[in-house]
């Protein structure tokens, strides 16, 4: 993270606020681009898809398939997929992938079904009895991700490019810039221990030390470093990802 990024969050918190707030951005930074977890690929430069494919002995249109990629031409280096299939089992394609990305006329062997993929470490906060949050959804949409404490730490909801986002809960904005993974990323502080961040945002309605009042709009979605229109929200206690829908209205 740039040394004027985290100096702007010094500045933008409370002397007791400012260790939660870094903490949760640098946990930020770090899934956006530490090690790989098991049955993902974290992208280097020189990478092109097929190559990964070919690594992994996968095809294309599985990666594109598995990761929801809109555009297979547009990786960028640090970006995080998956190589093997989501529910674990074997590919649904054996199509074996030549150097030139043609599919191979040979017959393929059949292949062994590959293991489940290893579980991802959670890292999910345990919040104490007593403390809670009301939140409301910050845009109507379907969850297309939901959150499972590994590698995914928040929530995906599907969207349109432009539609308004809400802040979830009354609070001050103590993040708004780039985040590599996350794109353009909105954070909120509503108390001692609850954040909410709001990523691959259009654009942005707010600035850092501004109140906002739940329901206000706060950006737009958009595809900042993401496939599709969507937003990632995530809600944060102590800095360590808690799942939101747990304190979200069902729907």
């Amino acid at each position: 993270m740039p040394l004027s990024d985290i100096r702007r969050i010094r500045r933008a918190c409370a002397p007791r606020l400012h260790a939660l707030v870094l903490a949760s951005v640098i946990a930020l930074c770090a899934c956006a681009g530490g090690a790989a977890p098991e049955g993902f690929y974290r992208v280097e430069r020189g990478d092109t898809l097929n190559k990964i494919a070919q690594a992994n002995r996968r095809s294309v249109a599985e990666l594109v398939r598995w990761n929801r990629l809109a555009n297979p031409d547009r990786i960028e280096v640090g970006d995080l997929l998956r190589v093997v299939p989501p529910d674990g089992s074997a590919a649904s394609s054996a199509t074996a992938i030549g150097t030139t990305g043609a599919a191979s006329s040979a017959p393929t062997r059949r292949r062994a079904a590959t293991p489940a993929t290893p579980r991802v470490p959670r890292t999910t906060a345990s919040v104490p009895a007593g403390q809670t949050i009301d939140l409301r959804w910050p845009i109507a949409g379907a969850v297309i991700r939901g959150f499972d404490g590994g590698a995914s730490k928040g929530i995906d909801i599907a969207g349109d490019a432009g539609q308004p986002v809400a802040a979830a809960a009354d609070g001050e904005v103590v993040y708004a810039g780039q985040l590599r993974g996350y794109g353009t990323l909105l954070i909120i502080k509503h108390d001692a221990n609850f954040l909410t961040s709001y990523a691959h945002l259009q654009s942005v309605a707010v600035k850092e030390k501004q109140r906002v009042s739940a329901g206000q709009t706060i950006a737009t979605v958009g595809s900042s470093e993401a496939p599709s229109p969507q937003l990632h929200f995530e809600l944060r206690y102590g800095g360590r990802p808690v799942d939101p829908t747990r304190y979200l209205p069902s729907r």
